[in-house]
């Protein structure tokens, strides 16, 4: 990072009372709608999804980036806000679940509202109005009085049924003091399909999920009152932050003394030419943070992205191997048919090269998958369940590997359907301290695999680390 600089993007947090409110529809439509006036919009999500940015990225034309004070820390939801939003005319944040739910038992820690306070960003709450009239005066008060620090500038009305039930609603808030900013009628045919993990990921649609959200700009500047939006955002005082870089940041990595490769300074040698790191991707493999290959690069590696579902080889002179989250649950048939890959992902490990698998990363590189044969890497098989894992982990690296080294200590997300079935033998990744204290994934060889999701600008030296492994190949 650098030091403190004044950044005075206009910006604006859209949050709502509970999750299933419409805060996506909002976000992405006025995302769009802005876009669509010329404007350079930087849209961003709090807390650590990955589909939603997704969304958001076709929405504006710009990466879809997480603020995430739980996984990353509080102090730098700021800078890589900064980061991020350089050089644009609006930033847009969609929060998560209610304003004031975060990480459990943990006060207001990575909610939506610590979010806004750290942005000084105003505010606009997105009501589902769908079976209320004066009642919602009520709660926008509550929402609004709860804590002082956090600035609610309007509202905008959600799943409004006719011109009276919108009057009513009107009059109930006008008597509360509060600005209603919009009212969205309800529209099922701008709603994103949804699964089991939430909505699907833009890869898996992208001709529906582009006319979805044209739709989506349409109803919102047909609803909403942009010029009051807009002025609502430019009211946002300025932050004095420091700005991310991942350059920096891994130059403070380095500083600390924490990012020591498999071999001491391991980096690419002057004229030898850049690691290649292959970065699965495709309608599989869509999970992923920004400012990863962001890392990488400036680590000294080139990052190629390449798809499991279609190409049966890696990517040519490849030296490292990430593979992120995803649904591959979704495409078992189709990953496992691809023979060639699997077989070219399996000798690549073999080989001892060094590969950071996470969550769906997890599942390819099992020797099996609901009963599909997958990269057969480790000694586990997976398959689905009907319990859900979610939550927030704090862990501690239990072996050396080439992401981490023992003793690293990450914050991380889990989220997944599915169970790993281990074999003996394989050396645990990461030990968790909690919520609950328990081993997960596996280390083997080069091998890095786990369901933890993890944010790399937490801990730039995992980059580097991962980097000079894949320097270190022959």
């Amino acid at each position: 990072m650098v030091t403190s600089q004044v950044f005075g993007v206009p910006r604006l947090v859209i949050a709502a009372p509970s999750s299933g409110s419409g805060k996506t529809t909002v976000a992405t439509g006025l995302m769009a709608a802005f876009a669509g006036r010329g404007l350079a919009v930087s849209p961003h999500k709090a807390g650590p999804d990955y589909i939603d940015p997704g969304y958001h990225a076709l929405a504006t034309g710009r990466p879809g980036r997480n603020l995430d004070a739980y996984l990353c820390g509080p102090e730098l939801v700021a800078p890589l806000f900064a980061h991020g939003a350089a050089g644009c005319d609006l930033a847009i944040v969609e929060g998560v679940m209610g304003l004031y739910d975060g990480a459990a038992g943990r006060g207001e820690l990575a909610s939506t509202a610590q979010v806004a306070k750290l942005l000084r960003a105003p505010v606009v709450l997105v009501v589902d109005a769908s079976s209320q009239s004066r009642s919602v005066a009520a709660l926008v008060h509550g929402f609004a009085s709860f804590d002082p620090q956090v600035r609610l500038g309007g509202v905008i009305l959600n799943k409004v049924g006719s011109d009276r039930h919108e009057a009513m609603l009107r009059e109930a808030l006008e008597e509360a003091g509060t600005p209603v900013l919009g009212v969205l009628r309800r529209a099922p045919q701008v709603s994103a399909p949804s699964r089991h993990l939430g909505l699907v990921p833009v890869a898996e649609r992208r001709a529906d999920a582009v006319a979805s959200v044209a739709a989506l700009a349409e109803q919102v500047r047909a609803g909403c009152d942009l010029e009051a939006l807009l002025a609502l955002a430019r009211s946002a005082p300025a932050l004095d932050c420091a700005v991310w870089s991942p350059e920096l940041a891994l130059a403070e990595a380095d500083a600390r003394g924490r990012a020591a490769a498999p071999a001491d300074g391991l980096a690419p040698a002057p004229g030898a030419g850049r690691p290649v790191v292959a970065v699965a991707g495709g309608a599989a493999f869509t999970f992923s943070y920004a400012e990863h290959a962001e890392l990488l690069t400036a680590a000294g590696a080139e990052v190629v992205p390449f798809d499991p579902l279609r190409d049966e080889q890696l990517p040519e002179r490849t030296a490292g191997l990430v593979i992120g989250g995803g649904f591959p649950e979704v495409y078992a048939p189709e990953l496992s048919a691809n023979e060639p890959l699997r077989k070219a992902v399996a000798d690549f490990a073999a080989a001892g090269g060094p590969i950071a698998a996470e969550c769906a990363g997890l599942l390819y590189l099992a020797r099996s998958l609901d009963g599909k044969p997958m990269c057969a890497v480790l000694d586990a098989d997976a398959r689905m369940s009907e319990r859900l894992t979610l939550g927030y982990r704090e862990a501690v690296a239990v072996s050396d590997s080439s992401l981490a080294a023992a003793g690293t200590r990450l914050r991380g997300h889990e989220f997944h359907r599915t169970v790993v079935d281990p074999g003996a033998g394989e050396a645990p990744a990461w030990g968790f301290t909690h919520p609950e204290r328990r081993v997960e994934g596996f280390v083997r060889q080069g091998v890095h695999a786990s369901y933890l999701h993890t944010h790399w600008a937490a801990e730039p030296s995992v980059a580097r680390r991962f980097t000079g492994a894949a320097a270190a190949r022959p």
